[in-house]
């Protein structure tokens, strides 16, 4: 039995056009960069949807609708205070999303400024219930932790003060020292998309 091909969506103009983002920005935040790729799906092609998206960008953010200063700093918030990301992470997190360089460079400095690295790794250790390594596994089970916590953001730093304030095997802190092993042998969904995380969690075309 042959399936029937979806019907293709016409483009709309420009009222059309605000009245959709209007809808995709009150369901979640969105970048600048993010909602031009929503808006594009919908748009007329060539120059008109161009003039279409520009004008709609433009009177978004009169209105005060969209911004990507607000979206990185609440989304910092979200991935630092609730999450326990450390600042690597939530930098490559909002580079990704479309937010731009220097602002992204500002946006950590402030929120990450006063923040004590080590204990900010430990809260997302406790966060995730990862247990402490230890018996004959210890070893491979250190290096594991180790590249949890830096997919998590954390520097190599303020990882080997966690670890070494376990008191843990001394060979598995050489190893750890040395780089570990390698970070893709253990890559966890949880740790590549936090499942509290309300930006990462929703379909991206809803």
């Amino acid at each position: 039995m042959a399936f029937a091909r979806a019907k293709k969506r016409e483009p709309v103009g420009e009222a059309e056009l605000f009245e959709y983002a209007v809808g995709a920005l009150a369901r979640r935040m969105r970048t600048e960069r993010d909602l031009r790729r929503l808006m594009r799906a919908r748009a007329e092609e060539g120059e008109a949807g161009a003039c279409a998206m520009d004008a709609v960008v433009v009177r978004l953010k009169e209105l005060n609708y969209l911004s990507d200063t607000r979206f990185a700093q609440d989304y910092t918030r979200v991935r630092k205070e609730h999450e326990k990301f450390g600042r690597r992470r939530v930098q490559q997190d909002l580079m990704v999303k479309g937010v731009g360089k220097e602002l992204v460079a500002s946006t950590l400095e402030t929120a990450y400024e006063d923040v004590d690295e080590v204990a900010l790794a430990r809260q997302y250790i406790a966060r995730k219930r990862m247990k402490q390594p230890s018996g004959e596994n210890a070893q491979k089970e250190t290096a594991r932790t180790m590249n949890r916590l830096l997919r998590a953001g954390f520097s190599s730093n303020a990882i080997f003060k966690v670890l070494k304030a376990w008191d843990l095997p001394e060979e598995a802190l050489v190893r750890v020292s040395e780089g570990g092993e390698d970070s893709d042998s253990y890559a966890e969904p949880e740790d590549r998309a936090s499942d509290s995380d309300a930006y990462s969690r929703q379909n991206e075309d809803d």
